[in-house]
């Protein structure tokens, strides 16, 4: 079964090699969005709606972190999974994310197939080839 993504992140770069890390860990993915911060992330959503969203927390405009307060604020939105991708891999801040409404939590730098697991974990396995 395939499925949509939102990846958001300011840095392109970074948006690029997470489309590409999942391209190639063999999941069906039927396709792709980006946005470069939350704000660019919710028009998106406004209009296209996708299975899992990818975010950064430190970004211009608005941040991952009021960008998930803001999803789990939405009645529809809210059971979006989303999977923080971050650098900061603190206890405290993976904590606070999760108590948010994020449903995984990936620390940058990442290996490929730790991203496959997370994802498999957070949509289930009839996501995966």
């Amino acid at each position: 079964m395939s499925f949509n993504v939102l990846i958001v992140d300011d840095s392109p770069v970074m948006r690029a090699f997470i489309r590409r890390t999942i391209v190639l860990s063999g999941m069906e993915v039927a396709g792709f969005l980006e946005a470069s911060d939350g704000r660019e992330a919710l028009n998106l959503l406004g209009a296209e709606w996708v299975d899992v969203v990818l975010t950064d927390i430190n970004m211009p405009k608005m941040d991952g972190e009021e960008f998930v307060r803001s999803l789990a604020a939405d009645d529809v939105l809210k059971s979006l999974p989303v999977v923080i991708v971050s650098t900061d891999g603190t206890e405290a801040r993976m904590r606070q994310m999760l108590d948010l409404g994020a449903r995984g939590y990936v620390k940058k730098p990442f290996m490929p197939e730790t991203l496959r697991e997370e994802l498999e974990r957070v949509l289930g396995g009839a996501y995966a080839r």
